[in-house]
């Protein structure tokens, strides 16, 4: 996608040196664009466990890419599969919630097991990242094509008037490495000169819609208002809201979705108003070997820091500001459920179904033998 006219993906092995591995650091956005180097598996860890990148596609692409950098650190006195299973848990530990995260570590892990030269080592880590990251960029651009097509129905029952989408958090590409899953089909319809416009949610305590998803929509000179979390339903009460958009972090075999906090409210505001909901999401993101979300997923608590200070630009630089008292504790809560029953569909690469277990199996019917 576009920064300034030219294309960047989220995460890349450097051009001359491919024992770097450069990300758009997302803390600095949208103040300013900066790349950061990775080098180490150390390095990987802490960038995802701080949220220089975040997303699920994104995230597990960089694990893929941390799995690769552990196999440069092999020394003649190394136990080279210890070495990679200790690399493996520890990457995965960084971020609980998102199942792209252990599925694409497992994923290069399991193409290592039994290979004890460095070099073959190293060149099949970094065959396999790069090959996680272009399967992720082909599942978004085929989530694009899936979703465009209910952007389309909804444009000819409003007579071509503005599609009115509403996003929370942030599940562009720099989330998935490229194109995205909930800005796909909307750069899609961009293309196509479908109208449309994005309503914005902020997303505390980290504002992603606000610092990234507003970014991003701007730079490919997409339509949007930036909105307070707690506007959406009188939005959608307003009949001002078409679509709800919201990406997935894991869902499960049953339909239930873990996704950003907040969602679960935009879900039951949509229901109450008759508005489709749609999770999008590549087919790494379900967990086919779970059912029950509220009791099988782990919800990541994060520093109350978050929640206490608001972070902006003030004077050239990024500062963080106390919001509370300052004896405040504050509870963090990464994520919540959205149950099944609350979703109208998933948008997938593999196309669209209901949040049900029968159809979910019908279209992933591979994943279930």
């Amino acid at each position: 996608m576009l920064i300034e006219g030219k294309n960047y993906q989220s995460i890349w092995p450097d051009e001359t040196d491919n024992t770097i591995i450069r990300v758009i650091d997302q803390q600095k956005l949208p103040f300013s664009l900066e790349i950061k180097e990775l080098r180490s598996v150390e390095d990987v860890w802490t960038a995802i466990k701080e949220m220089t990148i975040r997303g699920a596609p994104l995230i597990g692409a960089a694990g893929a890419f941390g799995m690769y950098l552990a196999t440069l650190e092999i020394t003649h006195h190394t136990g080279i599969q210890d070495h990679i299973s200790n690399a493996a848990r520890y990457l995965i530990s960084s971020r609980p919630t998102a199942v792209n995260l252990s599925w694409a570590v497992n994923n290069v892990r399991e193409k290592l097991d039994g290979i004890n030269d460095p070099d073959l080592l190293s060149s099949t880590a970094l065959k396999t990242a790069l090959g996680i990251c272009e399967t992720e960029k082909e599942n978004c651009r085929k989530i694009g094509e899936h979703g465009l097509k209910i952007i389309e129905a909804k444009s000819k029952e409003k007579n071509g008037q503005p599609v009115n989408i509403l996003t929370h958090c942030n599940a562009g590409w720099l989330a998935c490495i490229d194109y995205g899953t909930v800005t796909a089909p909307v750069y899609l319809a961009v293309q196509k000169g479908i109208p449309v416009h994005i309503w914005v949610d902020e997303t505390r305590p980290r504002n992603q819609g606000a610092r990234l998803t507003a970014w991003e929509l701007g730079q490919n000179s997409v339509p949007y208002t930036l909105i307070t979390d707690n506007a959406g339903g009188y939005l959608m009460q307003k009949e001002s809201v078409d679509l709800v958009f919201v990406g997935c972090d894991r869902a499960t075999s049953k339909g239930d979705v873990a996704n950003k906090i907040g969602t679960y409210l935009k879900a039951l505001s949509a229901f109450d108003n008759n508005i489709p909901f749609f999770s999008v999401m590549p087919s790494t993101s379900i967990d086919f070997s779970i059912s029950d979300g509220l009791s099988e997923i782990v919800i990541e608590e994060r520093d109350q820091d978050e929640v206490i200070t608001v972070s902006g630009y003030a004077d050239g630089e990024i500062r963080s500001v106390r919001i509370c008292p300052e004896n405040a504790k504050a509870g963090n809560w990464g994520f919540d459920i959205t149950p099944a029953r609350l979703i109208t569909g998933f948008i997938t690469e593999k196309g669209i179904c209901k949040a049900t277990e029968e159809d979910i199996k019908r279209l992933f019917s591979d994943k279930f033998k």
